[in-house]
C-alpha cells in the first residue's frame, strides 16, 4: 500500500476463477473465510486483505423470491479469492420502489463487510442520467474506505460507442481508464472491460462478466464477475476497482 504504482501484467486469469477445495474449516454459515491478515501501517482498516491478492471473484447470491415472483430484491454478493475463500460480503442498500422503477439507473449505497463484521468499504452512487446520449450528467460512484473517508471515484466518460470510465483518487486525479466492448451482451462467452493506464497504452487489469451457462443466464439475475489487478497496485485503488465493477454491473447487467 504505497503510491499508485502498477506494472503491466498479461491478460487472462492464471488458474481461472474456479473454486477448488480448501482445507480451512467453514464458519457457521458454511462460508470459508480468508485468514485475517496482520495490520499494515497507512492501510485503511479491512483493506489488508487486498495486499495479498491480485484477483477477486464477485458472485451474486441467488434470491429464491426473485426467481419465483420476479420481484426485485436487494442484491447481495460474495467476494472470493482464487482458492474460494470469502474475502468480503457486499449488500446493496436500496428500497424496493427504487429497484423496481429505476432499474439500472437507480441510485444506491452498497456496503462491503469483512470477516470481522466491519464495514470496510462503502460505495455511493447518486441518481444520474443513464444514457450516453446526455454527456452532461453521466454516472459517478464514490468509494469510501473506511466509510466516511473518500479514497476515490469512478466516473463514466462520454463515448459514442464504447462504455468508458475513469478511476480517480480522492483528489480527482485520473489514475486508470476502463474500456468496455461496444456490445456488452454476448452469448456463450465472457464480456471483458479492459483496465488501462491513463494514456490507454498499457494494459493493467481486467473486469470480466463471466459466462455461467444458458439456464442461469436466461432465467436468473445472478451474475459472476472477475477482477484482475496488479499485486502491487495501491490497496485504495484496488478498492476503487471493486467499486468500478459494481458500477459496471448496475449499468450493463441489471434489468
Amino acid at each position: 500500500a504505497g503510491n499508485y504504482g502498477f506494472q503491466a501484467q498479461p491478460m487472462g486469469f492464471p488458474g481461472g476463477f474456479g473454486v477448488p477445495p480448501v482445507q480451512n474449516q467453514p464458519n457457521m454459515n458454511g462460508a470459508i473465510w480468508m485468514p485475517i491478515p496482520p495490520s499494515i501501517p497507512n492501510c485503511p482498516p479491512g483493506l489488508e486483505y487486498l495486499t495479498q491478492i491480485d484477483q477477486i471473484l464477485i458472485q451474486q447470491q441467488l434470491e429464491l423470491l426473485e426467481i419465483v415472483t420476479g420481484f426485485e430484491t436487494s442484491n447481495k454478493y460474495e467476494l472470493r479469492n482464487t482458492v474460494g475463500q470469502r474475502v468480503y460480503f457486499a449488500a446493496e442498500d436500496t428500497d424496493c420502489l427504487t429497484r423496481s422503477f429505476c432499474g439500472s439507473a437507480r441510485p444506491f449505497a452498497l456496503r462491503v463487510i469483512d470477516n470481522l463484521g466491519r464495514e470496510v468499504i462503502a460505495l455511493h452512487r447518486p441518481l444520474r442520467c443513464s444514457s450516453c446520449c446526455c454527456p452532461c450528467c453521466l454516472q459517478e460512484l464514490e468509494v469510501q474506505a473506511p466509510p466516511g473517508t473518500t479514497v476515490g471515484y469512478v466516473v463514466q466518460n462520454w463515448h459514442a460507442c464504447l462504455p468508458k470510465f475513469t478511476i480517480q483518487d480522492e483528489k480527482r486525479t485520473d489514475i486508470l481508464k476502463i474500456i468496455g466492448p461496444c456490445i456488452v451482451c454476448r452469448c456463450c462467452e465472457d464480456v471483458n472491460f479492459e483496465v488501462k493506464s491513463v494514456d490507454e497504452t498499457c494494459a493493467v487489469g481486467r473486469i470480466s462478466k463471466k459466462w455461467t451457462g444458458f439456464v442461469q443466464e436466461a432465467f436468473t439475475d445472478t451474475d459472476t464477475f472477475g477482477i484482475s489487478f496488479p499485486m502491487d497496485l495501491d490497496v485504495k485503488m484496488k478498492a476503487v476497482m471493486i467499486g468500478a465493477c459494481f458500477l459496471i454491473v448496475s449499468l450493463s447487467f441489471t434489468s
